[in-house]
């Protein structure tokens, strides 16, 4: 001890080391404690009961039919009608998580007939599931694609992490001595196993087949990532394995769940590199679009085809030069993240440009020219229609003039007008027709004039199937009437 305490004398620094290498080893050891308090499972977790819970879920029969049969019809009416709110609520009745947590709880327990019942289940849930949505759909008479359908259609890299982590909180929630209901119903709402199979069902009665792949794309995505979280989070937990008498069936049924286990790896693994890929490249155009497009007076959009990796960009506004035009072409072909694709640019028409960000504005303005086109057609197809019209009445005019020279051979001239009366007492307004003639023979009687005129009034009467017929008579060598006839009263004017 005296030794100890001469050396501690002799040497304060190397006591000093110590003791504070004492404090952090202690800091580290209580952290280490902490966090194994706050993150550790295990103790909590009652792995006989969630494995009976799970096994139950997975049945699918009676009951649970008519609930995924209504929740289906739920699902496609909220899809149709566009409405989020209908469609979360068929998600939490919806009983299709059972069978996709038994195939991971049952590939990790090695247990094949959980395994085999949740494969068949699920099998049958996802035909009747199809068959239902195709029915409502090619009876509804709403078929026209709507913002909700549309958002199903196709998987993204978000929709792989919110499968993963949901599938990670779901049987963690389960594995709880008492589980967290409102954990399950919030996974159910997150992953949407739902709405994809209803997007399928109305591309196939649509005739959409396109959206029916992305959808079930989608439903395949997230039932494999939850199936796979499943199966981790059971391997952390250290779920008992199932046990064999038969020493030569543990080994077979282990190699099966092990040959399916690799068969939802590797798919999810291709999935998830395609989708970050296809997600890559959304991002590299995006940004390409917002930092590199941009020219004064002009105001450029953009359409990206992910099938054909082809960028469009239409530019409305002031004309780019073209130099402008190649030197963004060679900063898109230089993006990494964008080899193999294609960018092409096109000059849209004049407009307005200086909004400010005013898309209303914008708006208005093209549905301004709109109008005016629309009015210019309305005036068009008047003047033709006026066109057409006088047309017809002069062809009606001559065909009238060569039957009167036929029919009375006594005119030598025939001429015509339209005399518009208006009756200021009555307040009325009539048009007549009015014939004036010159006859050869201006030795003719008056009586023999008279009925000539009475004739022809009648005749052109029934002709023209109008009461307001009038015929005057000048003479050959004056300008003025001398006579005139009226239809139905023939007496003189």
């Amino acid at each position: 001890m005296e030794l100890q305490e001469q050396q501690k004398k002799q040497f304060p620094a190397d006591n000093n080391l110590d003791a504070n290498q004492q404090r952090i080893t202690g800091i580290w050891e209580n952290t280490m404690a902490f966090l194994n308090d706050l993150l550790d499972i295990r103790a909590d977790s009652d792995r006989d009961e969630t494995i009976e819970a799970v096994r139950k879920d997975i049945s699918f029969q009676g009951h649970n039919a008519w609930i995924l049969i209504f929740s289906v019809f739920v699902a496609s009416v909220g899809l149709n009608a566009d409405s989020t709110a209908v469609v979360i609520g068929a998600m939490l009745i919806s009983p299709l998580l059972g069978p996709i947590v038994g195939m991971g709880l049952g590939t990790a327990i090695n247990d094949a007939t959980m395994l085999r019942r949740s494969l068949t289940n699920l099998g049958v849930m996802v035909g009747l599931s199809l068959l239902t949505a195709t029915l409502y759909f090619f009876i509804s008479p709403f078929k026209e694609p709507t913002g909700e359908l549309l958002a199903r259609t196709f998987p993204t890299t978000f929709d792989v992490l919110i499968a993963i982590f949901g599938g990670l909180a779901l049987i963690v929630a389960k594995a709880k001595k008492g589980t967290i209901s409102n954990a399950i119903a919030g996974v159910a709402i997150a992953t949407a196993l739902m709405p994809p199979l209803c997007t399928a069902g109305w591309g196939i009665a649509t005739g959409q087949w396109a959206y029916f792949g992305g959808a079930v794309y989608l439903f395949c995505i997230n039932a494999v990532f939850i199936a796979l979280s499943t199966f981790v989070v059971c391997k952390l937990l250290k779920f008992p394995m199932v046990k064999y008498a038969n020493q030569a069936k543990r080994k077979r049924v282990s190699r099966w769940a092990t040959a399916i286990g690799t068969l939802v790896l590797l798919p999810s693994i291709f999935f998830f590199w395609q989708l970050y890929s296809i997600q890559a490249k959304q991002i590299a155009v995006d940004t390409y679009f917002k930092n590199k497009i941009g020219y004064v007076g002009m105001r450029p959009t953009m359409e990206w085809d992910k099938e054909t990796n082809k960028l469009d960009i239409v530019m409305f506004g002031e004309i780019v030069p073209q130099p402008t035009i190649e030197d963004w072409e060679s900063k898109f072909y230089k993006i990494p993240d964008l080899e193999g694709c294609t960018v092409e640019f096109f000059q849209g028409s004049k407009m307005p440009t200086d909004t400010n960000g005013n898309v209303e504005l914008v708006q208005e303005e093209l549905i301004g020219q709109m109008k005016q086109i629309q009015n210019k057609d309305v005036r068009i197809a008047a003047l033709e229609g006026e066109i057409t019209r006088l047309s017809n009445e002069n062809a009606t005019l001559d065909a009238i003039s060569e039957e009167i020279r036929v029919n009375y051979p006594e005119f030598s001239k025939i001429s015509f007008a339209k005399s518009i009366n208006i009756d200021f007492d009555k307040k009325k307004k009539d048009t007549t027709l009015v014939y004036t003639v010159v006859f050869k023979d201006a030795s003719l009687s008056i009586k023999d004039r008279r009925t000539s005129k009475n004739r022809m009034a009648e005749w052109l009467g029934y002709r023209l199937q109008s009461d307001k017929i009038k015929i005057n008579e000048i003479a050959s060598s004056v300008t003025t009437p001398v006579d005139s006839v009226k239809l139905k009263s023939g007496t003189d004017q």
